[in-house]
């Protein structure tokens, strides 16, 4: 798609894609529903949530969207893209210590539970490297089965950070239930 492609082209390219978002998000939805005993205990994990997922999709779309540049401008190969894929994780990682150390900082001024605090920085720090992974990884397997990574990757690294922050940050939870309910 171009920006000057005629909108009905621009619709048949794009909805596929954004009904492929629906049933990831019903993935993401789902995640959450396993994790609703935890959440009935603990509600201000609800209130925690969006931060852990809305970071790590920012972050896997700026990974995303270095990667897609790269290929585009051919800086990149769909071969021999280690060394891509391990800078992404890597800037992941430190992304995620730092911006889940801020985050961690404010839920523990904000409900004075460092055991909160600790999961969500843990969380947070996972689901930077889960973004920084696929970030890099969707966009090339995308243009390795010849399909337009500019359309479709934000689709599944979304997922991915949806389900893996959902997923990392209420599984601690459950985990450290005890801890955090100061039992």
């Amino acid at each position: 798609e171009k920006i000057s492609t005629a909108l009905p082209r621009s619709v048949k390219l794009r909805v596929p894609w954004l009904l492929v978002n629906l049933c990831t998000a019903l993935l993401a939805a789902y995640t959450v529903s396993r994790f609703s005993h935890t959440i009935s205990q603990f509600i201000v994990l609800a209130s925690l949530m969006p931060v852990v997922a809305g970071l790590g999709g920012n972050a896997g779309t700026q990974a995303l969207t270095v990667v897609v540049r790269a290929l585009a401008l051919g800086e990149i190969k769909v071969k021999r893209n280690w060394p891509v894929l391990i800078k992404q994780i890597g800037v992941g990682f430190f992304s995620g210590l730092v911006c889940g150390m801020v985050m961690a900082a404010i839920a523990y001024l904000w409900y004075g539970n460092v055991w909160l605090s600790l999961i969500l920085w843990m969380a947070m720090t996972a689901n930077m490297i889960i973004a920084g992974f696929f970030g890099a990884m969707v966009p090339i397997t995308l243009r390795k089965l010849k399909l337009d990574p500019a359309l479709g990757s934000s689709v599944f690294v979304t997922m991915a950070t949806d389900v893996g922050g959902f997923f990392t940050f209420l599984g601690l939870a459950s985990i450290f239930l005890h801890y955090i309910l100061g039992q």
